[in-house]
């Protein structure tokens, strides 16, 4: 490809389409380049409560990032869907590179995601967003007063597990280990947590349902037991929510860019990366809360300092 864009956008999840949004308003040519379906992680949730302006009742994964698709385009945002496997970044012109084609851009917004690592049980794909979810702040409305477990014992485990607390009658930590791995800050906050229960040397094997999660079986790593957990009679289902780290989508990017040990890319707060012209945007970056707010709002700083970046270079 010969074109040279304003800007191109690695990514069509929130953060991506808000900064095609964004870029395609202030009349640059902008190019944005998915791999697969839009929307990143969002696109496999079936309700979502807390995104500002959303339909109240009703609102989906797939129905907000559908509008959010749609405004992208109407503002001229150009798509192509390709897998991006290689990248040279430095210099005025950025070239993204897969099997099929090479594109260039005057500037380059990462915008890939991350995503959840899985719990490793049988049928964990067939309950997603059906009872297993990754994110409690997205999903602990969804279980007020019924039982939850959480899958994790590290930092971010402990801590979704006593915010689940507000929401769920009793939540259990299904733990590998004899002990939490969390900060001991953390841990004895937990421990003073009435409805905050644990089940220690254990792993989740396969999850099960009728539709919806109701049934789970778990292991004993020490013994080899298998226990069986059936939802409550009167619920007719439970959650398990899995917090044993998240992976971001930057393996392309190794070498290039400034990570951190996880692979997560550092930013200011403007999502500059260490290389001029090349941003940053949502869950693939270094922050304190992933959500879909979070991310949008990432992706419109993003393409604002791209066009910043335009204009000083011109």
């Amino acid at each position: 490809m010969s074109k040279i864009y304003d800007v191109i956008i690695l990514g069509a999840g929130p953060a991506g389409l808000a900064a095609g949004l964004y870029a395609g308003r202030s009349r640059l040519s902008t190019l944005i380049i998915e791999k697969g379906k839009d929307g990143g992680q969002i696109a496999i949730t079936d309700e979502i409560e807390n995104y500002p302006g959303q339909i109240v009742e009703g609102e989906s994964g797939p129905s907000l990032i559908a509008r959010m698709t749609e405004q992208a385009e109407k503002f001229g945002a150009e798509r192509v869907t390709d897998v991006i496997n290689a990248v040279e970044l430095d210099g005025d012109v950025k070239k993204l590179k897969s099997a099929k084609a090479e594109y260039l851009g005057k500037t380059v917004i990462i915008a890939t995601g991350a995503f959840a690592r899985p719990i490793g049980c049988k049928n964990e794909k067939e309950f997603m967003g059906k009872g297993i979810s990754y994110c409690a702040t997205c999903d602990a409305n969804f279980f007020e007063d019924f039982e939850v477990f959480v899958v994790g014992g590290g930092d971010s485990a402990v801590e979704e597990a006593m915010y689940l607390t507000k929401f769920a009658r009793k939540v259990t930590i299904i733990h590998r280990r004899d002990e939490l791995r969390a900060a001991k800050s953390i841990q004895e906050k937990a421990f003073k947590n009435d409805k905050l229960h644990f089940l220690w040397d254990t792993v989740v094997e396969e999850v099960n349902g009728d539709g919806i999660l109701s049934s789970m079986t778990v292991k004993n790593v020490k013994t080899g037991e298998l226990t069986t957990i059936e939802a409550d009679e009167d619920d007719g289902m439970f959650g398990v929510f899995g917090f044993i780290g998240t992976i971001p989508n930057s393996k392309i990017f190794e070498g290039v860019i400034d990570m951190d040990e996880r692979g997560y890319i550092k930013s200011d707060e403007n999502m500059h990366t260490n290389i001029p012209g090349v941003f940053v945007a949502g869950d693939v970056r270094i922050k304190s809360l992933r959500q879909v707010v979070t991310a949008a709002a990432d992706g419109a700083i993003a393409a604002t300092q791209a066009e910043k970046y335009i204009n000083e270079n011109e």
